[in-house]
């Protein structure tokens, strides 16, 4: 069985009954036989194949057993040369026409079924008589070869919604066996000079410079990138590629990057592979996590995340550049993952003074994504490569086609349907070559895919079945592997597949990742997809099965991902054929997913580790995948799917007595509804909940138990219950031996100590804390030990430290990629401008930092960044936008977080003060002032009481303001 992509023409004779009745039957017979002659001869002169007859009607197929580049042009022309012939015996027919997949029995069946099919039977009964219909695929693929106009869209039976339809008009008019084409360079001098200059540019300044090439596939790309390395000398050149398969590799090009420094392959033994890369890297730790990062170690106790495989590469490439100037190439970035992303940037902007060039492929639809990738920074070109000039791609198609002529239209036709790309020149060329009679056809076909699939069509069937077993294994495949899926070639495989290589389908590679294995590479990635697409899906599920099965054998830890890749898609097609998959099958797809998922966890890939995960559970949902899944939610601050998921995962683990996963889920769920919903009496519950089925020495989980509920406490105002639950969690993280969560829990209890207006104990805990965080070795540790000491400067008015301390948490933050920490870094950093008299760049922090904030749904940091700006933009004149802030703000706030409700009162009732609604405001400013009292918020009262005390002495309130100095006086005596 083989899918195609086919154009089927359904032709009906018309007024077939009154033709019959009353003639005599000689006569109805013979020019009814005329008429299928007729249609016949038309069809498989534009070399259609006739299907079948059905009473006065005929089905044709093009592409059927043979796909052309041109096949709905061909029907097309049939069907008006039917309609001329069938004049001429003075009859009527009706025609539809339709292209799209169909699947076939074998290769030289021509019984087709498939939606075309179907559109194109509809079709032919909606038509009048005399008329040609086509379906919307067939327009598009002859849209320069056929004048149409509408005529749909239309209603047809046993369709839902109306078919797109079209009418033809007119039609618009125009051997010698060859292995490898030696396409020219040209057209690209002025690109690649760029490259050269930048990259000695780089050299001489000693700083990263980033180039991104844009273009459509086959415009030239990799091939501008191979001229230019092919000339650089004394520097290091590495290069990666980023998979189309989008789950689980997330940083594949680092992989190959690193593996190619320390000549690694894939099935090196683990000792061998950590002794290399341990002498690539020169340090342990860089080591370790480039070895995560890249699949030669397993995951180890713990986690290591982004931030840190970010680092662990700005090292290594630090290292490598300082020996001599280095080049990276990052090829195929529109599929790169978001981390991977972040990594190039990372290095842009963090390895210094060094010679390193990073140069991107990248196609268009990476800007769909990342609008401002290779713009708005320092030291960073993007270019677009558009198609060659119309003389370079005569200089080509000259060089390509050698010593054979083409007629002059041929030519010209030639150059017109290529417009100048390339691969579609070279392509195309080839088919002219490959043609083996020597004769052309009247047009160039306009689309690759077309061009790819009839020049697969035209091989031999040993070749062409070669060539679409390779493609399930991807773009880079082995021999041994594709002897796995061939096996009826035996020791005659590589061959083969030299064959393949002299046509210039696939390419060699020149190192493999696998030791003893020989790769190639198919020539273009569309070349794979054609070659794939032709096959059956349950060819597919078979084949991908069978490759995961080789994977298993020759490289399984190395290549989990791919591995879980292949099986998903086996599963994935057997369960579209059959309703389910094996069951056998199934589970060890969900174990493989579930192993690849928790590495991405690992690594901080949470999107990939999500939908790994949540495949996995799909399939067979255990208790600890949906808790793990859950948890790739919670790290990427999907609440919603936390709170729906996590509750599940509780109910399940209490009636399974997990206690290690109840515990945790509960954990997770009591800090989302704290963040989401601003709910503390429920979060509270359920860290209460969590710290009883808690193991007494799941110290790690304790510790998140006890986190929580000091925020809960600190929510409410109760700071001495507060820092007593953070006591006990900082015992817990010691324990556990987590010193960046014993980083954490000492800024819980400096924090405290702010709030209370006791500096002189916060001090200590600061700096102990970011002690901590330096020997953790976690990057969002140190930013968040590094903010707490800028605030804690900005509170003292030291402003030159505290915006030392707080552009570093900021960098921190930017570094590891964390949304949350870059919006709390912005706001202080905003307050901190607003006090130092620069208004303009504070509004710009709090905006930037509510933009990052708001999709998160986490209250408390998003509505103290509200009411901030809603009073700085009250001190500038413009009150109608404070109080559109100072309203958002106090409808995100938490009911129950006392002290951000207190200020964000504070900010409404300035506003009000600004209008003139006197009344309001005062109602504000009081409700605001007993919030807190009786509470250990003094900072919160020493921000509340000075503007309100303006108010009323301003009003002559004189009465009620001794009181409230009195208070202030108690704060900071020089306020009152």
């Amino acid at each position: 069985m083989e899918r195609k992509l086919a154009t089927v023409l359904f032709a009906d004779l018309v007024a077939s009954t009154e033709l019959v009745s009353g003639a005599d039957p000689e006569v109805v017979r013979r020019r009814v036989t005329t008429f299928f002659e007729g249609v016949a001869q038309c069809i498989e002169s534009h070399g259609g194949t006739v299907e079948k007859f059905a009473g006065d009607a005929v089905m044709a197929a093009f592409g059927i057993p043979r796909s052309h580049e041109d096949d709905a042009e061909r029907a097309v022309r049939a069907s008006l040369s039917i309609l001329e012939q069938v004049h001429k015996l003075g009859l009527e027919a009706r025609i539809g026409v339709e292209a799209g997949e169909v699947v076939v029995d074998d290769t030289d069946s021509t019984f087709a079924t498939g939606e075309a099919v179907n559109v194109a039977a509809r079709l032919q009964q909606a038509a009048r008589p005399g008329e040609i219909l086509i379906g919307e695929s067939a327009h598009r693929l002859t849209l320069t070869t056929v004048e149409t106009e509408p005529a749909g869209p239309l209603e047809l039976r046993g369709f839902r919604h109306p078919i797109p339809a079209f009418r033809p008009i007119a039609a618009v008019d125009g051997r010698r066996a060859l292995g490898s084409l030696a396409a020219p360079f040209l057209g690209r001098d002025s690109e690649l000079e760029l490259l050269q200059n930048t990259l000695e540019r780089t050299i001489r300044d000693r700083r990263p410079h980033v180039f991104t090439i844009y273009g459509e596939p086959g415009v030239g790309k990799s091939r501008l990138v191979r001229e230019f390395l092919a000339g650089v000398e004394g520097a290091t050149v590495l290069a990666g590629r980023a998979l189309p398969y989008g789950e689980g590799v997330t940083y594949w090009p680092l992989a190959e990057m690193v593996k190619s420094a320390a000549g690694i392959t894939d099935d090196d033994p683990l000792e061998e592979a950590q002794q290399k890369l341990l002498e690539c890297c020169g340090d342990e730790a860089i080591a370790e996590l480039l070895g995560l990062a890249s699949g030669v170690l397993e995951a180890v106790e713990g986690e290591r995340g982004q931030p840190e495989i970010a680092w662990a590469a700005r090292e290594f490439a630090d290292e490598l550049a300082s020996v001599q100037p280095l080049v990276l190439v990052f090829e195929d970035i529109h599929w790169a993952e978001e981390p991977l992303l972040e990594l190039i940037d990372h290095l842009a902007q963090w390895v210094r003074e060094r010679a390193l060039l990073i140069v991107c492929l990248a196609r268009p639809e990476l800007l769909d994504v990342r609008p401002g990738w290779g713009g708005g920074r320092i030291r960073s070109t993007a270019i677009e490569l558009e198609p060659l000039p119309r003389e370079e791609s005569e200089r080509l198609a000259d060089a390509l086609l050698a010593d054979t002529a083409l007629p002059t239209k041929v030519r010209a036709t030639l150059l017109d349907k290529t417009e100048g790309n390339p691969l579609f020149v070279e392509e195309t060329v080839r088919m002219v070559l490959e043609s083996g009679d020597g004769r052309v056809f009247d047009r160039i076909p306009d689309t690759l895919q077309a061009l790819i699939a009839a020049r697969i069509d035209r091989l031999p069937q040993s070749e062409k079945l070669l060539l679409q077993r390779a493609s399930v294994i991807g773009r880079i495949f082995w021999i041994g592997a594709l002897a796995r899926l061939a096996p009826e070639f035996g020791e005659e495989i590589e061959d083969a597949v030299e064959d393949l290589l002299i046509r210039d389908l696939v390419t060699r590679e020149a190192r493999s990742t696998i030791t003893g294995e020989s790769a190639y590479r198919f020539k273009h990635v569309l070349i794979r997809e054609v070659a794939y697409a032709a096959l059956s899906k349950s060819s597919r599920a078979d084949l991908h099965a069978r490759f995961a099965d080789w994977l298993r054998e020759r490289a399984d830890n190395e290549l989990l991902e791919i591995r879980a890749y292949h099986l998903d898609q086996a599963c994935t097609l057997l369960a579209e054929l059959d309703g389910r998959p094996p069951l056998e099958l199934a589970q060890t797809t969900a174990h493989v997913l579930d192993l690849a998922g928790k590495r991405a966890l690992s690594r901080e890939a949470n999107q990939s580790a999500r939908k790994l995960l949540l495949r996995a559970v799909e399939l067979e949902p255990t208790l600890e995948r949906r808790y793990n899944a859950a948890r790739a939610a919670w790290k990427l601050a999907d609440l919603g799917s936390v709170l729906v998921e996590m509750s599940a995962v509780v109910e399940a683990a209490a009636v399974a007595g997990d206690n290690r996963i109840h515990g945790r889920a509960l954990n997770a769920l009591s800090d989302s509804i704290l963040a989401r919903e601003g709910d503390a009496t429920r979060a509270r519950e359920l860290a209460d909940r969590a710290l009883d089925v808690l193991d007494e020495d799941d110290f790690e989980g304790r510790f998140g138990a006890l986190d929580t509920r000091s925020l809960v406490d600190w929510y409410e105002g109760k700071l001495g219950s507060a820092e007593e639950y953070e006591t006990q969690a900082l015992a817990a993280a010691q324990i556990a031996g987590r010193k960046d969560l014993e980083s954490k829990a000492t800024l819980e209890l400096a924090s405290i100590q702010l709030v209370r207006m006791e500096d002189d104990k916060a001090a200590p805990l600061i700096e102990r804390a970011l002690e901590l965080a330096d020997a953790s070795g976690s990057i969002v540790a140190r930013a968040s030990a590094a903010m707490t000491k800028g605030d804690y400067h900005r509170l003292r008015a030291e402003c030159d430290e505290a915006e030392q301390w707080l552009v570093q948490a900021f960098d921190l933050f930017t570094e590891a990629g964390s949304q949350l920490g870059i919006g709390k870094s912005s706001s202080y950093l905003a307050r901190l401008a607003w006090h130092a008299g620069d208004p303009k760049r504070a509004e710009k922090l709090l905006r930037d930092a509510i933009r990052l904030l708001a999709p998160m749904q986490e209250r408390g940091t998003l509505c103290e960044a509200q009411r901030v700006l809603a009073q700085l933009l009250v001190e500038q004149g413009r009150i109608e936008e404070a109080e559109k802030y100072a309203l958002a703000a106090r409808e995100t706030v938490s009911a129950e977080d006392l002290a951000s409700r207190a200020t964000t009162r504070l900010a409404l009732a300035q506003v009000r003060v600004a209008q003139g609604r006197d009344d309001e405001a005062a109602s504000l400013f009081r409700e605001a002032v007993e919030i807190v009292r009786g509470s250990e918020y003094c900072r919160i009262d020493l921000e509340l009481l000075p503007p309100y005390v303006q108010f009323l002495r301003e009003r002559e309130r004189l009465d009620e303001v001794a009181a409230l100095e009195e208070r202030l006086a108690e704060l900071a005596p020089s306020a009152a």
